[in-house]
């Protein structure tokens, strides 16, 4: 089956995990092109101190340098105890090895004692490539868990208990989550103004 180019775009991350859970939001509407897809190895800048401005430095990386429209995203976990933190730093929380498990202890360490577990998921995804660059935002409220439950999904997943359920994101299978999650939710957002505006964008360049 021949896609159209107008189809396809680059999702500009290299976690797998992070590909597993845009997938089944996106395709089969459009096909989703990894950075390997593209043949891009290089670690993507990140040296801003916003989710915003790094998410668009990603994008707009990849864009420069393979012309083709992409979308990147950075995620955030806030928590309100520790003002925001860890916040554009989740994933190296503990560290440049940015380890999880690692990231998790610290976290959780750092609110021992802490009655206010309040705390947010925050999604910021910038789409670059099309007629103007796009911001699509998805927030998830929730707590902190004292100690990590379920095995599925990735990152703080397993200590964070969405306002409303009574199991964390790494108890819910991947449908589950993709319904509410932070990803979700700015997926969503873009997905909807994809199949608005792409097809028509695309095949006017």
């Amino acid at each position: 089956m021949e896609i159209r180019t107008g189809h396809q775009i680059v999702a500009a991350t290299n976690n797998q995990h992070k590909l597993t859970e845009i997938r089944p939001l996106i395709e089969p509407d459009f096909l989703i092109l990894s950075l390997s897809d593209i043949g891009c190895f290089d670690e993507l800048p990140e040296t801003h101190n916003t989710l915003k401005e790094n998410s668009h430095q990603k994008a707009a990386y990849v864009y420069a340098h393979y012309h083709l429209p992409c979308f990147a995203d950075d995620t955030g976990l806030e928590v309100d105890a520790l003002n925001g933190s860890p916040g554009v730093y989740s994933a190296r929380y503990a560290g440049e090895h940015r380890n999880s498990e690692d990231n998790i202890r610290l976290l959780l360490a750092n609110l021992s004692g802490v009655k206010n577990k309040n705390a947010r998921f925050k999604t910021i995804i910038t789409l670059i490539g099309l007629k103007e660059t796009k911001y699509f935002e998805g927030i998830l409220e929730g707590s902190i868990c004292e100690v990590p439950c379920g095995s599925q999904g990735f990152g703080y997943d397993s200590v964070f208990q969405p306002v409303g359920f009574h199991k964390t994101l790494a108890e819910m299978t991947l449908q589950e989550k993709n319904k509410i999650s932070h990803r979700g939710i700015a997926i969503q957002k873009l997905v909807g103004y994809l199949k608005n505006n792409f097809a028509a964008e695309a095949h006017a360049h």
